[in-house]
């Protein structure tokens, strides 16, 4: 297992820009890969210690979690509060209700911001759901996941040698580990949940 956290990690770090893309898109829609994104603009800004890299990076990542959001709203736009309501457990769904509904660009900028295990994916779901603009929507979520993955970024640019070494050591090894372990499993319940949903709101 912990060789397949090392390829699976090598993979995504030799596509560097498309492979921050996918995961953003995947990661901001159904699947779940909570921190994957923000460890992976790190390493990749640690390794090549570029300025411009780094920009781009963190750029790819924000395309990658713009495109996933796309996504939720394509789908829950159309399905609206009723179909709101079958995607999300009623007690969550009251307390995004409710902050999307008081301020939902305040709520998206929160949500945008905030490290797991604060939810993401359901605000952008509440916000479309209710009939925020899209293209607000959009830009909320774009302009804060620009701000997080450039100061991810920033830091590792100047603490990258620390952290690389860091990264070596077997305790960091097995978080990874079971990283993958733990979004692997999540990503299952997630994709089988929602398309459970789904049907059932048919």
């Amino acid at each position: 297992m912990k060789h397949l956290a090392r390829v699976l990690f090598a993979v995504f770090s030799k596509m560097g820009g498309p492979g921050l893309l996918a995961l953003g898109i995947l990661d901001s829609s159904f699947l779940f890969a909570p921190l994957g994104n923000d460890l992976l603009v790190v390493a990749l800004a640690s390794h090549y210690h570029s300025v411009a890299r780094l920009l781009y990076y963190a750029a790819m990542s924000t395309i990658g979690s713009v495109a996933g959001c796309l996504v939720v709203d394509l789908t829950l736009r159309r399905a609206g509060e009723k179909g709101l309501e079958t995607h999300l457990p009623a007690k969550r769904l009251a307390y995004v209700r409710e902050k999307v509904r008081r301020d939902a660009a305040a709520a998206l900028v929160l949500a945008s911001l905030a490290p797991p295990p604060f939810p993401f994916t359901p605000f952008v779901m509440a916000a479309a759901a209710l009939q925020y603009p899209r293209k607000k929507l959009l830009a909320v979520v774009g302009a804060a996941r620009m701000v997080r993955f450039t100061g991810l970024g920033v830091l590792a640019f100047f603490y990258g040698p620390h952290i690389l070494r860091r990264a070596r050591t077997p305790v960091v090894q097995w978080f990874l580990v079971g990283l993958i372990v733990f979004s692997t499993a999540g990503s299952a319940v997630s994709v089988y949940g929602w398309i459970r949903r789904s049907r059932a709101a048919r």
